[in-house]
C-alpha cells in the first residue's frame, strides 16, 4: 500500500494544512485529498511543490507498506 505522508511531515514542522493551502498553488481538493491519503494517483506537480515547501524529497512524502506484512502484523495473536 502506497500511502502519502503529508501530515507527519506537516506535525514535524509546525505547518498546519490551512498555511499550506495559503502557501502553494495547488487545487485545495488535491491538497486535502493528500492530507486524508484519499489520493488514487498523485499530482506531480502539487508533489513538486509540497517538497520544495516542505524541503524534502518525494521518497520522503510518499510512503510504501507491503499489504502482506500489513496484514501479518495484524493477524498476530496478542495476550
Amino acid at each position: 500500500m502506497i500511502k502519502i505522508n503529508l501530515p507527519v511531515l506537516l506535525a514535524e514542522r509546525g505547518i498546519k494544512v490551512a498555511d499550506v493551502d495559503r502557501q502553494i498553488d495547488i487545487s485545495r481538493s488535491t491538497l486535502y485529498r493528500m492530507y486524508n491519503n484519499d489520493v488514487i494517483k498523485v499530482d506531480l506537480d502539487a508533489l513538486d511543490k509540497l517538497c520544495k515547501l516542505l524541503n524534502c524529497t518525494p521518497g520522503d512524502l510518499i510512503l510504501y507498506e507491503d499489504d502482506d506484512q500489513t496484514d501479518a502484523v495484524k493477524k498476530e495473536p496478542t495476550n
